[in-house]
């Protein structure tokens, strides 16, 4: 036996048994004349409860090294608040991850992170030991998932849970790498989304306020302040600031697996803040404030305040929300869309109009310029072309004013001299205007000179001398 500092020890043993069926383990004569018999096994004492003390043994190792580098991690993970032993099956890590991820979470992502570790990744990983578990064993979970017709987006998200916690054990030197890293399944892109136009929300706006005036308020709200869904049917009247035209988003209503109602904080640290008020949605909030005076009565305390609720005082249900704007849509005979789309039905109106990207994304306070431009692309597309015909349009008007003017020689056509002395020989062969006298310009030496254009020579009249 060998110990190591001032925890743990280290020894062999084997699985030997004597004539009475009893397992010798470290004592077997084996083990002092042959060393390959058996295995390595470290044995390390940790604390309990009640004052007490508990012994942990693990073994199996191949070499003393391997039993030494388990203890190791086993005493640092100790030291650092988390389970480090190397028998440690992937669904208890999970399990304990979800455990502790309960403390920081809002209860809806928890809801979808236990609902993929229950029913996906625990059925399937859960016996394999968390140190053994690799990249093949995912890669393998994804082809089958696939061939069964799964959702790629669900399962994107199911392996996007798993890479999440393996990535906690890989930050808390549990693992040495992240097995789910690089993902096996990349992320899917977004369906094209059918947006509608100001004509179509206006024909739908004004069918609600005919048929259904309390969903009007709220789809014109959503319409004119790009709120969240969430948001919406979490705002209370105390947030509300008509005289200031300007309110607060502080919390948002959530359905746990749609059917448990909870008041949660808002989506990202950037989503809380305000929001300016339009002249259309005071007048849908003043509804509102009239409607809730009268019949929404005594509502329930954890919801008390709410602006959009219903006739009992009752929360509205994020799903039934949905089911009425699809049934409305198809009696005001509108394109489908979800609630979400009226969110981006207000950014696509802004972006359009020629609102600057920045004031669009604070309005729907976004974490990012970025996250911005990547969901409205299609729109930043038609800036982008807006902005190269300006340059071509600014450039055109400069080249057709400069044309009006002197243009520097750089800019001028070459100079054609044949052209020049054609039109000098025309001007000499032309007859002489009134008043013109050729002797006057005769040299006083009293010979005649013969006026010819410049540049031609005169022929060389042969001599008569002999």
């Amino acid at each position: 036996m060998r110990t190591t500092g001032d925890r743990g020890r280290i020894y062999r043993r084997c699985g030997c048994r004597d004539t009475l069926r009893h397992q010798l383990g470290a004592h077997c004569p084996h083990l002092l004349t042959n060393g390959d018999h058996g295995t390595w096994t470290f044995a390390v004492d940790v604390p309990a409860p009640r004052h007490r003390r508990t012994t942990v043994r693990r073994g199996g190792f191949d070499s003393h090294d391997a039993a030494k580098g388990a203890l190791r991690r086993f005493l640092e993970g100790e030291a650092g608040g988390f389970n480090a032993d190397p028998n440690q099956s992937v669904a208890d890590y999970l399990t304990a991850w979800l455990a502790a991820k309960a403390l920081v979470l809002k209860p809806t992502t928890m809801a979808r992170y236990r609902d993929y570790v229950h029913n996906d990744l625990v059925p399937v990983f859960g016996t394999l030991k968390l140190d053994e578990l690799g990249h093949r064993h995912i890669a393998a979970f994804v082809t089958g998932e696939l061939a069964a017709g799964r959702g790629q987006t669900t399962l994107y998200r199911c392996l996007a849970t798993l890479s999440s916690a393996l990535g906690d054990a890989f930050r808390q030197h549990r693992l040495p790498r992240n097995p789910a890293s690089p993902p096996a399944l990349h992320r899917p892109p977004s369906p094209e989304r059918r947006i509608w136009t100001a004509d179509e929300a206006v024909r739908f706006l004004h069918h609600c306020h005919q048929v259904d005036p309390d969903m009007a308020d709220l789809f014109e709200f959503l319409i004119g302040t790009g709120l969240r869904k969430g948001e919406a049917l979490g705002l209370h009247w105390n947030d509300v600031h008509l005289a200031e035209r300007v309110l607060y988003v502080r919390c948002t209503l959530s359905a746990i697996d749609n059917n448990h109602l909870v008041i949660t904080s808002p989506k990202t640290r950037s989503s809380r803040g305000w929001v300016a008020i339009s002249p259309r949605v005071a007048t849908a909030l003043h509804h509102r404030s009239r409607a809730t005076a009268l019949s929404c009565g005594d509502p329930y305390d954890r919801f008390a305040g709410l602006v959009f609720c219903g006739s009992d005082g009752r929360p509205l249900r994020p799903q039934g929300v949905l089911d009425r704007l699809r049934k409305l849509s198809a009696e005001a005979r509108v394109p489908r869309i979800t609630v979400h789309d009226l969110r981006h039905l207000a950014a696509t109106i802004t972006i359009t109009a020629g609102v600057p990207l920045t004031v669009v994304s604070k309005t729907l306070r976004h974490s990012t310029l970025s996250t911005t431009a990547n969901i409205y692309s299609h729109l930043t597309q038609q800036a982008a072309r807006e902005a190269v015909d300006t340059i071509d349009h600014a450039l055109t008007e400069a080249e057709k004013a400069g044309r009006r003017t002197d243009r520097p020689a750089w800019l001028r056509p070459p100079r054609d001299h044949l052209q020049h002395l054609r039109e000098a020989l025309n001007r000499l062969r032309s007859p002489a205007p009134p008043g013109f006298h050729p002797t006057a310009n005769q040299p006083r030496s009293g010979r005649a000179t013969t006026l010819r254009p410049p540049g031609l020579r005169t022929r060389k009249r042969p001599s008569s001398r002999g």
